[in-house]
């Protein structure tokens, strides 16, 4: 069943973000009123998954999780969030990264974006990590 969600004003006023090199806004007055929010205006959550995970053949296994992991999840928190699982086949790229209308976005930026919602980033990435090792049990066989 699809609910909507109406969005007060006062949470589409423009605030910015300010990091060490750059400063750029992320303008709430661009996201619709209502729920579900467009592609472009959607959190983009991407999750990279460590073979390692999987056990000892994880490396063999990892690809087909990660289709698997995103059919189950794509549906999770979907009106303000677009997941991208995937295998992390470098190191040198975070496990969790964050974007929205374009820009990464930091830890605190992300929970100020899902705070427009109502959420608190770590406990949806606490939510997120308990659903993906449910889902390794899963596809495992557990």
């Amino acid at each position: 069943m699809f609910v909507q969600r109406q969005i007060a004003r006062s949470e589409l006023t423009p605030f910015f973000y300010q990091d060490n090199q750059s400063k750029f806004g992320l303008e709430f007055s661009a996201i619709k009123n209502s729920l579900p929010l467009s592609n472009d205006n959607k959190l983009s959550v991407t999750y990279r998954v460590e073979s390692g995970c999987l056990g000892p053949d994880g490396t063999d296994h990892v690809e087909k999780f990660c289709d698997f992991a995103q059919k189950r999840i794509q549906s999770l928190d979907s009106d303000h969030i677009a997941w991208n699982i995937v295998p992390r086949s470098d190191k040198n790229l975070p496990e969790m990264q964050y974007r929205a209308i374009g820009k990464i976005m930091n830890h605190s930026q992300a929970d100020k974006y899902l705070a427009v919602f109502g959420k608190s980033l770590d406990e949806f990435e606490i939510h997120l990590s308990d659903k993906l090792a449910a889902l390794i049990n899963e596809y495992m066989g557990h």
